[in-house]
């Protein structure tokens, strides 16, 4: 038996990155996984650190035996282990999407894993980009920066030295082209370097250029994961994330909440509509921006009906 990591999922296939204990090389497998994952309706993940069974050395060809416990999970994208998500919206091109970052942002916090907040594509719109990147100062870690232009892409190095890194976010705002410049790739398309793409004319939106999920590793001890694009959120895909809490408590996911929990008149206050909620408060006194709280009203809802279906089903 050897033990790896899942560095390239595809076509059913899983690629296990191995480390030999006396010399030290690197020797990636092409693996299929146990029969019983799928009965048992577990699939592995890029990320997840296994047990595998060398089948044929020659041809490095192995099957993944036992998947070890996660720090955590996650469906969209479809990644394990993540140390720090890289949550990314354009400035412009495609137009920012402010509820769709949020829904991401507390995703990450359910699953308990980081996040940073990065707006590419600055140099389209530097005015915009400050804008945007306004709601979350003081709240998560945010960079502006362009792909393009390489301007402010060493913040992001200096935030991901060392930790497993995965991009969220819709289509089109930069993921890969980001990951192109962070770890170090030269060129675009060619063997080895991820694909890159644009923004459609015709529907305004990303296309999606990424096709499986990859991780790709940096000189700093960062490893990126290269993970396919999309323009939606599946609430009925959440993982181990927002539906894996232990409670109620959606206005948890929310960091600048967090002052003000327990100071309500009500323990189990929503702060929606009741009295002397602290966390109303905050917001009419502008410590919460309001387009946070919408979304956290937003999200309190879709929680509310995914409960409902779960205990009529």
């Amino acid at each position: 038996m050897t033990e790896g990591r899942i560095a390239k999922a595809l076509s059913g296939f899983f690629y296990v990155d191995t480390q030999d204990s006396e010399n030290g090389e690197h020797r990636v497998y092409q693996c299929r996984a146990r029969g019983i994952f799928r009965k048992e309706g577990i699939v592995p993940l890029v990320g997840d650190f296994v047990r595998m069974r060398i089948t044929d050395k020659a041809d490095d060809e192995g099957i993944v035996e036992e998947i070890f416990p996660r720090r955590n999970a996650f469906v969209r994208p479809p990644v394990a282990n993540i140390d720090l998500f890289f949550v990314t919206l354009a400035a412009a091109d495609p137009e920012p999407n402010p509820a769709l970052t949020d829904l991401f942002l507390a995703n990450a916090e359910a699953a308990h894993a980081d996040a940073a907040v990065i707006v590419n594509k600055e140099d389209l719109d530097p005015v915009r980009a400050k804008r945007v990147a306004s709601v979350y100062k003081g709240v998560y870690p945010v960079c502006l920066v362009s792909a393009k232009t390489g301007e402010g892409v060493d913040s992001l190095r200096l935030l991901a030295a060392g930790k497993n890194v995965a991009f969220a976010g819709a289509s089109g705002v930069g993921k890969t082209s980001l990951l192109v410049r962070l770890a170090g790739m030269d060129g675009r398309g060619g063997q080895g370097v991820p694909e890159t793409g644009g923004v459609s004319r015709r529907t305004g939106r990303g296309r999606h250029t990424t096709r499986h999920v990859e991780i790709f590793k940096a000189e700093n001890g960062a490893r990126y994961f290269d993970t396919p694009g999309f323009s939606s959120f599946d609430f009925t895909e959440a993982g181990d994330g927002i539906f894996g809490l232990a409670d109620d408590r959606t206005d948890s996911l929310f960091p600048e909440f967090r002052p003000w929990l327990g100071q309500c008149r009500f323990d189990d206050c929503t702060h929606t509509c009741e009295p002397d909620c602290a966390v109303r408060a905050a917001l009419a006194a502008g410590k919460i921006r309001a387009s946070r709280y919408e979304s956290y009203v937003k999200l309190l809802e879709e929680v509310k009906r995914w409960r409902n279906c779960q205990h009529r089903s």
